[in-house]
């Protein structure tokens, strides 16, 4: 068993590596990760994370001292870039790890009951929200809550699930008359080992490509609402919300918005080719 795993293991790994250039997002999501580890361990001012303020050094251009600047109340903008990622992928697992699952079981649902009454309430409510716009659902569900992370999070997951419900949904409706799926129910096999054991080995590669290409957009949709002030709450450092105080001192104070947007441009391009190497290495059609 384990020189079989570790044969799938190589190939798998010679499969991904095929594209330098997905070497190099997978590279770039590990740095960030190692980072949002114990990113406050390294950065050179971890006090800075926090509400420290030092007026003194105030709005500092890029220096020896601090590489990024220093901000408007004199923090390492270095310190708290790299102190925001911790929250940043933490977001975009949560929230893909919630509505992932209650996407795939929406889908499966309605797939595997296709031209009855719940297929038809399940997929029109699905329907419903994919044809608001994300942004627009997002913003609409987060300007009623109290700002926080964990509020922007479930505006997020509200509008995020439908597209696993989709993907699960074509699959599950075309499985259902398979013969083994016909065999299991006819031998009286329960609905959860059919959903479990033979409709999501069929899904799991197309959802976790999915999922991965995914982390990109979600990350966008965070900064998003920090930069509208219903993300992160001061003192605590999210890049969005670094843009938005930024921007409004561009361009003599460049580095308060250029280095975060720079952090949120690598962070999204590491996902999108790590994802790409996922989709080649499985053999599914996202991208």
């Amino acid at each position: 068993m384990d020189e079989s795993w570790k044969e799938t293991l190589k190939r798998s790994w010679l499969k991904y590596s095929e594209s330098k250039i997905t070497v190099l997002g997978l590279a770039i999501v590990a740095g960030f990760v190692f980072l949002a580890l114990f990113g406050e361990r390294l950065v050179p001012y971890p006090e800075h994370i926090g509400s420290f303020v030092d007026f003194a050094n105030a709005g500092g251009a890029p220096s020896g001292a601090h590489p990024f600047g220093t901000d408007l109340i004199g923090r390492d903008v270095l310190s708290r870039i790299v102190g925001s990622f911790r929250n940043t992928l933490l977001m975009g697992v949560i929230v893909l790890c919630i509505s992932a699952p209650v996407g795939f079981m929406v889908g499966v649902i309605a797939g595997y009951n296709k031209g009855k009454l719940i297929d038809t309430i399940l997929m029109r409510l699905t329907d419903i929200f994919l044809a608001i716009p994300p942004l627009v659902l997002a913003l609409a569900i987060a300007s009623v809550l109290e700002p926080n992370m964990t509020n922007s999070m479930l505006a997020i997951t509200v509008m995020w699930w439908p597209w696993y419900a989709r993907l699960s949904y074509g699959v599950a409706s075309s499985l259902r008359t398979e013969n083994y799926i016909i065999y299991a129910e006819l031998t009286g096999v329960r609905l959860p080992h059919i959903i479990f054991r033979e409709i999501l080995p069929n899904c799991l590669s197309a959802m976790l490509t999915k999922m991965t290409l995914d982390m990109g957009y979600v990350i966008i949709m965070g900064a998003t609402l920090s930069y509208a002030g219903l993300g992160e709450q001061a003192p605590k450092p999210a890049l969005g919300s670094m843009i938005s105080q930024g921007v409004k001192y561009m361009p003599e104070q460049w580095w308060l918005t250029v280095f975060p947007a720079i952090a949120i441009i690598v962070l999204i391009l590491g996902f999108n080719l790590f994802g790409d190497g996922i989709s080649n290495m499985l053999g599914t059609d996202e991208s």
